[in-house]
């Protein structure tokens, strides 16, 4: 069955242990005060839209689209199980939070992920994100790499 990619609600069980192995996954590389978490609750806010990525229906990635006021979007939550890496899951999550961003008529997307996160810089960098210094009010970091892309 093919991977079915749509805009869910994260107060989900399933979408809670996927985001659960995300922030565990993020702290064996980066130390906690350098992580950036958003809470199942906080991605469940009014503006943040989260895409679940589902192989026969179990969750198996994710991603989100946060909108900080004005014409600024920032890519969030970026995940996917090891078991289907290497699928381009999360450039089709990526595709996703894009196409929603220009159809709101965002001009911007950023991001921050980590310094030991290359299988993640490859994604953005495929589509389009150019690294760049620190953005929104993540603070300058060695722990940090920042990326933008104009919409």
């Amino acid at each position: 069955m093919a991977i079915e990619i749509a805009i869910e609600t994260p107060l989900q069980d399933d979408v809670r242990g996927l985001v659960h192995e995300l922030n565990e996954t993020l702290l064996e590389l980066t130390p906690p005060e350098h992580c950036y978490h958003l809470t199942v609750e906080q991605m469940a806010g009014q503006d943040t839209t989260v895409f679940i990525a589902r192989d026969d229906g179990i969750a198996i990635g994710c991603g989100a689209l946060k909108r900080h006021g004005g014409t600024i979007g920032e890519v969030k939550r970026m995940y996917t199980r090891p078991s289907h890496r290497g699928r381009k899951i999360g450039a089709q999550i990526v595709e996703r939070v894009e196409a929603l961003a220009r159809q709101e008529g965002l001009k911007r997307l950023v991001l921050e992920t980590g310094d030991r996160h290359p299988a993640a810089w490859t994604v953005y960098e495929r589509a389009g994100f150019s690294r760049c210094g620190p953005v929104l009010d993540y603070p300058d970091s060695e722990w940090s790499v920042f990326y933008e892309k104009s919409l």
